[in-house]
């Protein structure tokens, strides 16, 4: 006999459209959980979840009439509390036994089990299946008491009296096992039936009337004109705007936004992809503007060209499919035009001043109320900016002078730094205009624009544009220097000063962004490669706020780490191991080195004396570490034993070989050069006491063992490695 399916319906109002895949999965998600724990399906139960802008419903294959009856064993008290010398039930036991709903007469029927120190009482008996219409009251209960409501609203039912609180008011219960309504079961002061309603203006029947419960989503979209499963529904939307598309030819394409994507599923019951356009003066607007006003205002998917233009066309997702679409098509035409006037209007208004001439406007702008305005902070952004770029031009010119677009010497720093403090000062000076308060998510890219109407440089226009960025995770980085200059004196401005000013990040709070901030800095450093001290960048950062930070020492030791620990989680989704990531960062190489360390580390492990090494690296460390304070110094004539010997000779070979390799930057060539200490090091270790009882050879041979220890663990801390 083949077991019912069950369909659990509630029709509501509109609900929240950001949130509406995220109900219904947990809707139906927690329903059957709670199925399931009562025992009420089976091993081959499957659900399908469902939601609607007006619904949120699950189908659950194979659910039985009622769960069946299982065995319980309840453990009582040990056998010398609960019965007496003469073996009759003491008063407790009566007691523990009437709550279980027994009485005295069970007591020969109890189990005695020895669990390891006395022997104890346990009562057996049979628990009755829950049945289904309470197993799914009490489902649809907890399911609705978890459901992840943003909102909750307070609404009065139709009685007029009493009131129930709920994302939107219900108006509809459907429970259904097969063809059998189950209608005593009930949840917001509606009772289960099986009736529910379609598409508000094309249901060709209203209601619908369910005829059984997997005939749910088939008579929804005959008689109801409804998609109740989000996911079809999204992927008929997604068919639709690329069919669209190809329709209007000449490669163009619709703009990929995933969460627009979704927003609009849950805002349409039917969707119906219609091509609409605008007047082409538009797209004199910087067509960021115009696709944000789009998406954001309207849900409109811009239509791209082939080399990624916006064009003059774009897809709107209706939730009607009238014979005759021009009135639908119109009618969003119309109510985007003065959108994109209003984009226009902002745009023409704000190039009438330049970006300098609003500089001191900044200083209006409250940035924290513990740090000051945005005049001061573009200050402080100004001088972090200034001394990163003294420390990083240099060495770019010392080791890639072709990144200077082939400007020479002095002149080429002038113009780095005259580039970097320009672009630092007007970098916030978009927060003032018209149309970054209108779309604050334009901040940077308004900016970039602003400065190229200026006639300022490429470099620092996309500075302006850039230093934002990475703005998210997989976000590209700066495009030129300038701008990797400015968006780290960006970004270690608002570290230093959060963290100076005790604003750290908790486990579920981050309100300043300060670890995508983190990872910005440490994506920068490691895929820019720059050769940049971190330590002695931050400490110059802290001097740019004065007095604000009293503690700027022990706040930027906190924040080294902090951005450390951004820096291994990078290594490990980059990859390597959490040994090779703690190796390289251990040994405090530069961080533009550090992709190059990581691969010679990799290349090393693999070596077969690796293992030996890095365990006598760790056991090195060990006995440095107990001596204390030891110079890296040895007297040749207090080299007694061979093996002692044999090593320094190794050493004064080998050493100076790895040694030239990692001046050459050649990190793989240093650790494999290293690797011929290996027979040696063992020797040494076999038969040389280390701590001797003469002073002279004691420190003599821990000098060795430091000299050493300084060479190998120049690209890598190796013992990380054992």
């Amino acid at each position: 006999m083949t077991t019912p399916n069950l369909l659990v319906e509630l029709f509501v109002e509109e609900l929240p459209p950001k949130a509406l895949q995220k109900l219904g999965d947990a809707f139906a998600g927690v329903l059957f959980e709670q199925l399931k724990a009562q025992g009420l399906t089976s091993p081959d139960s499957r659900l399908t979840a469902y939601a609607s802008p007006r619904r949120l419903a699950a189908h659950i294959t194979e659910v039985l009439p009622a769960a069946p009856d299982r065995a319980v064993s309840q453990k009582l008290m040990p056998v010398a509390v609960g019965l007496t010398a003469e073996g009759k039930a003491s008063p407790a036991l009566i007691k523990k036994l009437n709550a279980l709903g027994a009485d005295e007469s069970a007591v020969a029927g109890l189990e005695r089990i020895n669990d390891g120190k006395a022997d104890v009482l346990y009562y057996n008996s049979t628990a009755k299946g829950a049945q289904l219409t309470e197993g799914v009251q009490k489902a649809l209960d907890e399911a609705i008491a978890k459901l992840p409501i943003p909102k909750v609203m307070r609404y009065q039912l139709q009685d007029g009296w009493s009131s129930v609180n709920f994302v939107r008011p219900a108006h509809g219960l459907v429970a259904m096992h097969g063809t059998e309504v189950l209608l005593s079961v009930n949840a917001l002061g509606l009772l289960a039936g099986n009736r529910t309603h379609g598409h508000r203006f094309e249901a060709s029947v209203d209601p619908v009337v369910l005829a059984h419960a997997d005939a749910y989503a088939t008579q929804l979209r005959e008689q109801g004109a409804v998609i109740a499963s989000f996911t079809e529904r999204r992927a008929e939307i997604a068919r639709q705007l690329k069919a669209a598309a190809e329709r209007v030819g000449g490669g163009v394409r619709a703009i990929e936004d995933e969460a627009l994507l979704d927003e609009v599923t849950a805002l349409v019951e039917r969707p119906n992809v219609l091509v609409c356009e605008f007047e082409k003066e538009f797209l004199g607007v910087p067509q960021e503007c115009l696709i944000l006003t789009m998406k954001a205002n309207q849900k409109y998917f811009p239509l791209l060209s082939a080399e990624g233009k916006l064009t003059h066309q774009f897809l709107v997702v209706s939730n009607i499919s009238p014979a005759d679409a021009g009135a639908v098509i119109g009618g969003n035409e119309r109510v985007v035009r003065p959108r994109l006037a209003d984009a226009k209007f902002f745009f023409d208004q704000d190039r009438k001043k330049t970006l300098l001439s609003r500089v001191d406007a900044l200083s209006k702008v409250v940035y924290h109320n513990k740090l000051g305005t945005q005049g001061e902070r573009m200050q402080r952004v100004r001088a972090i900016a200034k001394a990163i770029a003294h420390d990083l031009f240099d060495a770019i010119a010392k080791a890639h002078p072709e990144q200077l677009g082939g400007v020479e010497g002095e002149i080429a720093e002038d113009y780095l730094m005259e580039s970097v403090d320009t672009a630092a000062m007007l970098a916030k000076t978009d927060l003032v205009t018209d149309m970054v308060g209108e779309f604050p998510e334009l901040q940077g890219i308004m900016g970039g624009y602003y400065a190229a109407n200026d006639g300022l440089s490429v470099q620092v226009a996309h500075a302006i544009e850039d230093h934002y960025k990475p703005r998210f995770a997989g976000d590209e980085l700066p495009r030129e220097n300038v701008g990797v200059v400015v968006a780290l004196a960006d970004k270690l401005e608002t570290l230093v000063g959060m963290f100076g000013i005790g604003n750290l990040p908790t486990g579920d709070r981050d309100p300043f962004a300060l670890r995508r901030h983190a990872l910005g800095v440490v994506r920068m450093l490691i895929e820019k490669e720059l050769p940049l001290d971190l330590a002695r960048v931050l400490k110059a950062a802290s001097q740019s706020f004065g007095a604000l930070l009293p503690d700027a020492d022990k706040s930027n030791a906190q924040l080294l780490e902090f951005i450390s620990e951004r820096l291994a989680g990078y290594l490990r989704e980059q990859g390597f191991s959490a040994q090779e990531a703690d190796a390289v960062i251990a040994a405090n190489v530069p961080w533009g080195e550090i992709p190059k360390a990581l691969q010679a580390v990799r290349a090393f492990a693999a070596l077969p004396e690796a293992p030996a090494l890095a365990a006598a690296n760790k056991r090195i460390g060990n006995i440095l570490k107990k001596a204390g304070e030891v110079d890296a110094h040895v007297n040749t004539a207090l080299l007694q034993e061979p093996a002692e010997q044999a090593l320094y000779a190794a050493m004064q070979q080998t050493v100076p070989q790895a040694d030239a390799k990692f001046a050459q930057g050649d990190y793989t060539g240093s650790l494999q050069t290293l690797a011929a200490l290996r027979v040696p090091v063992d020797k040494f270790f076999d038969d040389v006491m280390v701590n001797a009882d003469e002073e002279a050879l004691r420190l003599n041979r821990q000098g060795l063992l430091r000299s050493l220890h300084v060479a190998m663990n120049r690209v890598a801390d190796l013992s990380r490695l054992a």
